[in-house]
This record gives C-alpha cells, structure tokens and sequence, in this order.
C-alpha cells in the first residue's frame, strides 16, 4: 500500500510540476511580448502620436490620429451590425431552435469562426468593393461583422442555457409570455455573461488586418465618411513594419502597444464582468 501511494505522490508532484511550468511559460510569453511593445512602442507614444496625421516619407514625427479614429468607426459599425444579429441568432439557438435547424446554425457558426480572416476579407471584397468599385469603411465593417456574429451568437446561447430552468417555469407559471420571460427574466439573468461574450468579440475582431487589407484599404488623411476607403491601425501597423524608414518603424510600435492596450482593456473589462457573477448556479 505505501508503495502505491508512494507511486501516486510522485506522478502527482510530476504532473503539478508540469502544470505549473506550462503555466509559467504561458504567462512569460505574454509579458515578454508586452515588455517589448512598451520597450520599443512606449517612447514613441506622444500626444502628436494621437492627435497628428501620418507624414511623407523621410519626414520624422507625425501621428496616427487617422487610424485611430478609423479603427474606432469601422469597428463600431461592425458591432452595430455583429452584435444584433449574434445575439439574436443566439436567443434563437437557447429558446426556440429544434434539433436540425440549430444543428445546421451552430455548425456554420463554428464553421465561420474556423474561417481564416484573409478569407473573409476576399469574400467581402468581391461582394462588396467589386459591387460599389470602391474600397469603403462599411465594406471593413461588414466583414469583421461577419467575424463578430459567429462569436456572438455561441457565446450568447452558452450564458443563456446557463439560467437554471426553474427562472424559466416559475415566470410561465405566473402568466408571463414566453417573450415576456425571455426578455424580464432570462436575458436580464444572463446579460453581464452575454455582455462579456459581446466585449470579447470586439476585442477579437479589432486586430484584424487581412480583412481590411480587402475592404477599407488604407488613407494617409482623414476620410471623408464610411463610403471612403479608410485608414486603421492594424493596417497601418502593416504597411510602417514593412516600409524601410526607421521613424515608420517606431511608429508601428507605438501603434502595436496602443492596439495591444485597447485590447487588453476589453479583455480586462470582461473579466471583472465575469467576476461580480456572470456565472448562474444551476
């Protein structure tokens, strides 16, 4: 018996040991990668950097204020049209879906979340930018959304199955309409676990560059509304990483570390969601 035990203890220790150095690995990687971003992007990051537009090549300074604002507007439109639809696709799925019909949806939901972004960018283009002869802020936007309502629509079905069915019963039994329960009683239960599935989803889709590459293109000035084609800063990190002008480079740091925080913002926002009880007890 105490060999056994013994036996025991030791594939215990074994395998806590390579627990804890997997995990030690995991979160050395993210710090590596953000002690370098804020090594090479902090210096650089500036109030010119955020208020200033990009300037001729050979000329050092300027600012990324045009992809900034272009990154808010076509992420913005892509959640105004994602996260309706996701959640409505999702409320479906949790509530009133039967067996083949909710198969086929959560099949090609995780179908598209499998989807490579380039693709996504390339389907966009030819549907869109081909269509209107011209690269578009709403053309970038429909193709994140296209990302987003995926992503939304599993994590909305997950937190709605989550609310024990008695919260359900008991609102039937007291009169209340099915839409009624839904809309008093489940969604509000589930709402901050939902609110985190949207926010990921946000954060997910902001640093998507190939997509755009295909849809809104890039603008060295301000555009001029969403049907102009539009700079953003994944783009803009891909163009200054590739140009051979050292002043680009330090500027596509700076905007790697200021995408990396708003992401890292979400992703933190979620988490405290998460954390005052997005989770039900069954």
């Amino acid at each position: 018996m105490s060999l056994r035990n013994a036996r025991r203890n030791t594939i215990n220790n074994v395998m806590l040991t390579l627990c804890g150095l997997c995990a030690f690995l995991t979160v050395s990687t993210l710090f590596l990668i953000l002690g370098y971003l804020v090594y090479n992007g902090g210096k650089s990051v500036n109030w010119a950097f955020f208020t200033r537009l990009p300037l001729p090549p050979g000329q050092d300074g300027g600012g990324l204020a045009n992809a900034i604002a272009g990154s808010a507007m076509i992420v913005g439109m892509a959640a105004a049209i994602g996260l309706p639809v996701g959640f409505l696709a999702g409320v479906y799925l949790a509530e009133f879906g039967g067996k083949t019909i909710s198969f086929w949806i959560r099949y090609t939901a995780d179908l598209l979340n499998g989807i490579p972004s380039i693709v996504i960018g390339i389907l966009a283009w030819g549907l869109i930018v081909v269509s209107m002869h011209r690269f578009s802020a709403i053309a970038g936007s429909i193709a994140l959304s296209l990302m987003l309502i995926p992503i939304t629509a599993r994590s909305t079905e997950h937190f709605l199955l989550e609310v024990p069915r008695a919260m359900r019963e008991g609102a039937l039994a007291l009169g209340a309409t099915r839409w009624r329960t839904l809309a008093t009683v489940i969604v509000p239960a589930a709402r901050k676990g939902i609110m985190t599935g949207m926010i990921l989803g946000v954060a997910r889709i902001s640093g998507e560059t190939a997509p755009l590459l295909f849809t809104a293109l890039n603008n060295q000035f301000w555009s001029n509304g969403p049907m102009d084609q539009t700079a953003s800063l994944p783009v803009m990190i891909y163009t200054l990483a590739l140009s051979p002008y050292d002043d680009w480079h330090r500027q596509a740091w700076a905007a790697g570390l200021v995408l990396l925080g708003l992401v890292l913002l979400a992703t933190i926002t979620a988490r405290m969601i998460v954390s005052r009880g997005a989770s039900l007890p069954r």
